[in-house]
């Protein structure tokens, strides 16, 4: 399958309203209504990727926003997809097994704003708009399946925060269970103490793309891509090769391979004014590992700065490991240590195409990106 960049439309299947208990908790379906925004009030954001469903119920807290609660259960939902291209029953049921605990935490804390999404798995398999309204029946929950500019440009949003005052050239990179999204944002006319805010407000889209003229002040969209591999899909097309080292060259060289439609591949980055950010599992491993946690702490991790080299030496910890050393490493953690090693391959490949000396570590995404983005319409949260 090619990395996708045109706008695609949602998946979004007939809406029907979950019977009412009785227990005076307000419903998820019921909570779409548009509300008035409460600087006290919840909101809710869910995650269901192709091997994880994970949520976070948060209430705004100046520019950013403080957690409540969350949710997050790898539920493999993407098994078997890349052969089928169906969704398999198993995974199904883990699944809707995951979002009914979800759907309690909702009722419990009565959330009242929310945005439930579906990405990847959902987008490819012939039975996602099935699968959806199965989760609505069998939960109450309507999730939409998000087109990838969506995520991509959500997890772009996630990550403002973190945007320095000297960076003019920014390359966001999410690297999910089954594809991995690319941001490239000029911000060479944004005054520096503005960059941060500007990110917010970015849309994507071939049409945002052609219609930007030097010397608005605004954010430029250089270009941006969604490539149908992240850590599960990768994987699952070199399960045939036995070497540990041999499938991850491969695998990263697959990886790689893949960039050449992006316009920025064929550009070397400036090292002044240049600044990546990483977000996903893989690269939040990556930094766990690197500061020697056998407790994951997200307060060292999200922020951290790591350069080329230090990234790379713990990629060689990873392969000297081998696979059952992988399995037994704390800092990798039970659920991870099957996937780490194909997220691992994304990221060398994109700091191979891209050298240079640092990138910042991201502990935030789509869900982040999507409190973000409702907050902020609602007008709740102050300017960052």
């Amino acid at each position: 399958m090619a990395p996708e960049r045109p706008a695609g439309a949602a998946a979004r299947p007939k809406s029907s309203r979950p019977s009412d208990t009785g227990d005076g908790a307000p419903k998820p379906a019921e909570l779409k209504r548009q509300i008035w925004p409460d600087r006290g009030g919840l909101y809710a954001a869910l995650d269901l990727g192709t091997n994880s469903c994970r949520m976070l119920i948060a209430r705004p807290k100046g520019a950013q926003f403080e957690v409540v609660d969350s949710f997050s259960r790898a539920v493999e939902l993407g098994t078997g997809l890349e052969s089928t291209g169906r969704l398999g029953h198993v995974p199904m049921s883990r699944t809707v097994q995951a979002l009914r605990i979800c759907r309690r935490k909702l009722e419990e804390h009565r959330v009242r704003r929310m945005r439930l999404v579906a990405t990847e798995a959902c987008r490819r398999a012939h039975n996602s708009s099935e699968f959806i309204r199965k989760i609505q029946r069998e939960t109450g929950l309507t999730l939409e399946i998000i087109p990838a500019e969506e995520e991509a440009r959500l997890a772009m949003i996630s990550c403002a925060p973190l945007v320095a005052r000297r960076t003019e050239q920014l390359l966001v990179i999410d690297i999910g269970g089954g594809s991995t999204e690319l941001v490239w944002i000029d911000l060479s006319e944004v005054a520096p103490e503005a960059r941060r805010a500007s990110v917010m407000s970015v849309r994507l889209g071939l049409e945002q793309i052609a219609a930007w003229r030097p010397g608005e002040g605004k954010p430029r969209v250089v270009d941006w891509i969604s490539v149908p591999l992240g850590v599960a899909t990768l994987k699952d097309q070199f399960t045939d090769v036995d070497d540990d080292s041999a499938r991850f060259a491969l695998m990263s060289w697959h990886f790689e391979e893949q960039l050449h439609g992006f316009s920025p591949y064929q550009n070397p980055a400036p090292r002044e004014g240049f600044q990546i950010i990483g977000t996903s599992g893989t690269v939040t491993t990556v930094a766990a590992s690197f500061l020697g946690l056998k407790r994951y702490d997200r307060n060292k991790v999200d922020g951290l700065s790591m350069t080329s080299a230090q990234i790379d030496q713990v990629i060689r910890e990873y392969l000297a490991l081998g696979p059952e050393g992988r399995r037994t490493d704390p800092r990798i953690g039970r659920e991870r240590h099957g996937l780490i090693m194909s997220g691992a391959a994304i990221l060398q490949a994109l700091m191979r195409v891209w050298p240079t000396d640092v990138m910042s570590v991201a502990d935030r995404g789509l869900r982040e990106g999507l409190l973000y983005a409702l907050m902020s319409r609602d007008g709740v949260l102050d300017v960052i």
